[in-house]
C-alpha cells in the first residue's frame, strides 16, 4: 500500500485515524487483562495488530519529513 502520492493533509488524517485505532486497541487489551478473561490468543492478536499500527504510523510520519540531503 503506497501513499507516496498522498498529500500531507491526507497522511496526517490517516495518522490520526490509526492513532485512534491504536488507543482503542490498547483500552480493549487492558479491559480484557483486567477482567481476567482467558482470552490469551485474542490478546496476542490485538497486541500484534497494535504493533503493526505503530509501525505504519511511524512510516506515515516519516513521509511527512522532507528529505534532507546527507
Amino acid at each position: 500500500m503506497s501513499h507516496s502520492s498522498s498529500t500531507p493533509a491526507e497522511i496526517r488524517r490517516r495518522i490520526v485515524e490509526l492513532e485512534v485505532e491504536h488507543r482503542d486497541l490498547d483500552m480493549a487489551i487492558q479491559a480484557l487483562i483486567e477482567s481476567q478473561a482467558q482470552e490469551g490468543l485474542q490478546i496476542r492478536r490485538m497486541k500484534k495488530r497494535k504493533l503493526q499500527l505503530k509501525d505504519y504510523i511511524t512510516l506515515l510520519k516519516m513521509q511527512l519529513v522532507p528529505d534532507v540531503p546527507a
